[in-house]
């Protein structure tokens, strides 16, 4: 026993010469670089840094306080009696005496009385939030975009219920997360990389809820798992063979069960689900989203002959430049732009960005809009989709008509339309959205003039679309206007009600000052009742002019939309035929 004293004392003893704490100076460089972020996004100056437990809370207090946080700072806990925490509950008290918002309870109370503190944005509230796990949950605070993981949980659910107080229905920001590890520490390591790359908690796409933590649940105790590794292993070696068969057994876990649901999706829902969930088809290949689907599909023709495509990464590699752009377009490999996420490829590091701001992206968009396009056929190839359109597999088989209107109205504003019509050959009408399905359709081959003149059915068809979208766009205008002029004569109202209220109220006020006056007993007393008459008497008179002036204003807002509505009946309408084409569904 000796031994173990003199052992434990020793740790004692390094523990209590250590000058520096590390990972507290860490602290507060995160925050001067989440703070830094937050001023370049406009974004409010807040951040809530979670810890484990309230021994490091109140020592985090006392640290940032010492070192230029003191007075911007609130903790939050599961009894909230810190010194601090009473002294702004009491203000609260105080502050909403007599009114609902005091439940009677204490417990209540206090909590709400500390987040109302640290969303204060009027530089008399909290900057940061000292939280521990009792914020986790039921807490709502997305006005705050900078999420501190002091002390990081292994429990992936608890790291997931942290981000949703900030990230939730309501945050105008982008939520930063910054988590503190060991580096010199495996483990801790390990079960970083084991958050964020298996579950996907800091980028993934589904998010934790959806597509990790039911499946842990049933096959596996995670926190207990860890820390198992954690009591059990002391050597890197041994730490890396605990976690590498806790990997494996996770992978099967989860890939299992993704795999099952997205089976399931491919299978039954149509390819506008797949875009909201943004599964992958194959496992090689990574869904755009479909302007990126439309981007690419335009590159693919305005670059036809002057480039090699590779499909699979969505990479090309440009071999004859187009001429006349100014900086010149180098030759070489590009690669168009996406989101990334770890199904995908890691990007070509040596191709060219590609993007649709870039001047080669620019100058495809241009050419294909300049393209002739004469009436034409086109098979549409459903089986080289890829995913289901129920809408047009029903087509499979099928052949018609489908023409392309541009149509474009200007009023007050002007408003621009893509109108498609569509005719099968047996006479059934397609609607926009068929039409649009269809004309996501690979080809099966590049379309081959046609001579045949456009049905006279499809064109009719054609100019309903365009007197309707018309008519649907004057009374879309003709309803802002009434919006904008019952919005202007209930201010109107307001203005005039608000001033000639207060006029009525001065008024009154006179009256019965000049009453009083007849029966003031003393001089005094006439003195201070003519002091008061005097300056009502003045506003009486401002109140007046007051009145002039909000009547001039009423007139001046109710001529600007008297000029408006003139502009409105003065709206032009043009249209023009993209192109019309002879389809079938193969």
């Amino acid at each position: 026993m000796r031994d173990e004293i003199a052992q434990l004392t020793a740790f004692i003893d390094a523990a209590q010469a250590l000058q520096t704490d590390t990972k507290a100076q860490a602290l507060l460089k995160a925050l001067g670089l989440g703070f830094g972020k937050m001023a370049e996004l406009r974004a409010p100056r807040k951040a809530i840094i979670f810890t484990e437990s309230k021994r490091t809370q109140e020592y985090l207090h006392r640290f940032l306080s010492a070192n230029g946080h003191a007075g911007k700072l609130v903790l939050f806990s599961g009894t909230n009696n810190h010194e601090d925490s009473t002294a702004i509950y009491q203000r609260w008290l105080e502050e909403y005496k007599g009114t609902d918002r005091v439940t009677g309870s204490p417990q209540v109370d206090r909590r709400t009385a500390l987040i109302d503190h640290f969303r204060k944005d009027d530089g008399t509230g909290a900057e940061i939030m000292i939280a521990t796990e009792a914020a986790a949950e039921g807490v709502n605070l997305q006005f705050c975009a900078l999420i501190i993981n002091y002390d990081l949980p292994w429990n992936p659910q608890r790291v997931e219920q942290r981000i949703g107080r900030c990230h939730r229905y309501g945050q105008r920001f982008d939520v930063v997360v910054i988590n503190f590890l060991n580096t010199r520490n495996q483990a801790d390591q390990r079960v970083l990389e084991l958050l964020t790359e298996k579950f996907n908690l800091f980028s993934g796409v589904f998010g934790a809820s959806d597509e990790v933590l039911g499946r842990i649940e049933g096959g596996l105790d995670f926190e207990k798992r860890i820390l198992q590794i954690y009591d059990t292993c002391r050597q890197p070696e041994q730490i890396e063979a605990a976690f590498n068969a806790l990997q494996a057994e996770l992978e099967e876990v989860i890939a299992d069960r993704i795999k099952d649901t997205q089976s399931q999706l491919l299978e039954n829902f149509d390819e506008d689900v797949h875009d909201r969930l943004k599964l992958r088809l194959q496992d090689a290949e990574a869904r755009l989203d479909k302007l990126g689907r439309w981007f690419w599909g335009v590159t693919c023709f305005a670059l036809d002959g002057r480039a090699r495509f590779d499909e699979q990464s969505y990479a090309f590699s440009l071999s004859a430049p187009p001429t006349g752009i100014d900086p010149p377009i180098p030759a070489g490999r590009y690669q168009l732009i996406r989101v990334h996420t770890q199904h995908q490829a890691q990007p070509d590091m040596l191709a060219h960005a590609y993007r649709l701001s870039h001047p080669l992206g620019e100058w495809s968009i241009a050419a294909s809009l300049n393209a002739a396009t004469p009436v034409a056929t086109l098979k549409l190839d459903y089986g080289k989709h890829g995913a289901r359109i129920s809408v047009v597999e029903k087509l499979r088989g099928q052949s018609g008509w489908l023409t392309l209107a541009q149509l474009e109205v200007s009023a007050f504003e002007t408003t621009e339309a893509l109108l498609f019509s569509g005719l099968t050959d047996d006479g059934q009408v397609l609607d926009q959205e068929t039409c649009e399905r269809l004309m996501a359709i690979p080809a099966a081959g590049k379309p081959t003039p046609f001579s045949n003149a456009v049905p006279e059915a499809l064109l009719a068809n054609s100019q309903r679309a365009l007197k309707a979208t018309v008519a649907q766009v004057l009374e879309a205008n003709q309803r802002l206007f009434n919006e904008e002029r019952d919005k202007l004569e209930r201010w109107a109202d307001d203005k005039l009600l608000a001033a000639e209220e207060s006029l009525k109220n001065t008024k009154a006020r006179i009256a019965q000052l000049k009453r009083d006056a007849r029966k003031a007993a003393t001089l005094q007393e006439q003195d201070g009742i003519q002091r008061e008459l005097s300056e009502l008497e003045r506003k009486q008179r401002r109140l007046r002019q007051e009145i002039f002036a909000v009547e001039d204003e009423i007139i001046a807002k109710r001529d600007e939309l008297i000029a408006s509505l003139q502009q409105r009946l003065q709206e032009k309408t043009s249209h023009e035929t993209l192109f019309s084409v002879r389809w079938s569904v193969v």
